[in-house]
């Protein structure tokens, strides 16, 4: 079995000074709660991690795709897609990447005073369903603003901002309930449009039904469908398919994922179907468009394969 700790296509982590870490745990306002090191792997095959003694400080794991397996106290878990686990500290422990479907994760080590209490019990993965409440794209942003301050961590101003932020990200898995009522109390005065939209980002990865989205907000087909094209434009689907491509644009540059393991994850049983709308929306083919966006990798598998031929 191929095992890599790091060092993965599209990776991103922060790793401060431990001096630096020190001076942390010392701090009177930040002290209770800060944040070790801060990164995210995507699609990381082979993956692998082992702490058989244990660290002193704790490790939140979220998955947002694919599924990963987790041993701790002699139990192995499956983590997938939607779905987080936090990690003691003082706890032996290993994790590791599924060979077929490798996840990718966000993750964060965190440590303070008051790290365990962020820690739920039982230590089992936690499901971060999807719906319009979920939340689920401001959480990653939130992760986003972390991640920035904390690259500036030298900057004592943004170490501590970061670990401000460390609350109330943690806060938002270990009270999703709560977290997700105040959007929810929010959304009543909401317009519907935004909030079908929502809900639509929500649900990328499924084949979401015009009577779905109907009836979800309480409406019948033709008098939502009418509503919906007054503020757009366009027919509920076909901005839902508009969303559908705009992600796919993004996997194909940012990822390494064939075009069909993109169409397979928006949902489309069908590449064809996926490569007819997506030309259709781009003015070109998914093929045409990573050729276009990503040209030094396209050069680089040309060498590979010229390389191999000789």
């Amino acid at each position: 079995m191929i095992r890599i700790k790091e060092g993965f296509k599209g990776q991103r982590l922060v790793t401060l000074p431990e001096n630096l870490m020190s001076d942390c745990a010392t701090d009177p306002l930040i002290g209770n709660l800060y944040i070790r090191k801060i990164g995210y792997f995507p699609h990381v095959k082979y993956h692998y991690i082992s702490k058989q003694q244990g660290v002193a400080y704790a490790m939140l794991i979220y998955c947002t795709e694919g599924v990963g397996w987790v041993n701790i106290d002699n139990q192995t878990m499956m983590v997938k897609s939607d779905e987080y686990i936090i990690l003691p500290p003082h706890t032996p422990y290993a994790f590791w990447a599924d060979e077929e479907h490798p996840w990718t994760i966000y993750w964060i080590h965190f440590c303070g005073r008051v790290a365990d209490a962020f820690i739920p019990h039982p230590v089992t993965p936690y499901p971060i369903g999807r719906g319009l409440e979920s939340r689920i794209q401001y959480r990653l942003d939130l992760f986003e603003e972390m991640y920035q301050a904390f690259s500036h961590g030298y900057i004592r101003d943004y170490m501590t901002y970061s670990s401000m932020c460390l609350h109330y990200f943690l806060a938002s898995f270990r009270w999703v309930t709560q977290y997700r009522h105040i959007v929810a109390v929010n959304h009543q005065g909401d317009e519907l449009l935004d909030r079908v939209i929502y809900y639509m980002n929500e649900h990328l990865q499924t084949q979401l039904r015009l009577e779905d989205i109907a009836s979800h907000f309480h409406y019948s087909v033709s008098h939502f469908s009418m509503l919906f094209k007054e503020k757009t434009g366009m027919s509920p689907i076909r901005y839902f398919l508009h969303m559908k491509v705009q992600k796919a644009c993004e996997l194909i540059e940012l990822s390494n994922l064939k075009l069909n393991e993109v169409a397979n994850i928006l949902g489309f049983e069908e590449p064809a179907y996926f490569t007819r709308i997506f030309t259709n929306v781009m003015g070109m083919t998914p093929s045409q468009y990573r050729r276009a966006e990503r040209p030094q990798q396209t050069n680089r598998t040309t060498t590979r394969r010229k390389t191999s031929d000789t």
